[in-house]
């Protein structure tokens, strides 16, 4: 069986983990897209915002093509 899959870069944030944020973006990824395989964390940092600390996530997501 042949397969063809879309890689996007998606970016989340959230103010409580690196955990949180990948989350947020795979969530909310997923409403419009669909079928997704792979979420590859490419890189992590940390904003810092007035003094609050804003946990950034930058991910390789994966789906597949529909016919």
């Amino acid at each position: 069986m042949e397969s063809v899959y879309k890689v996007v870069e998606i970016i989340g944030t959230s103010e409580k983990s690196w955990e949180a944020a990948a989350r947020v973006a795979v969530s909310t990824a997923s409403k419009t897209l669909r079928d997704l395989r792979i979420a590859e964390v490419k890189e992590m940092d940390i904003k810092i915002e007035n003094g609050s600390l804003i946990f950034r996530v930058k991910m390789n997501l994966s789906f597949k093509y529909q016919d």
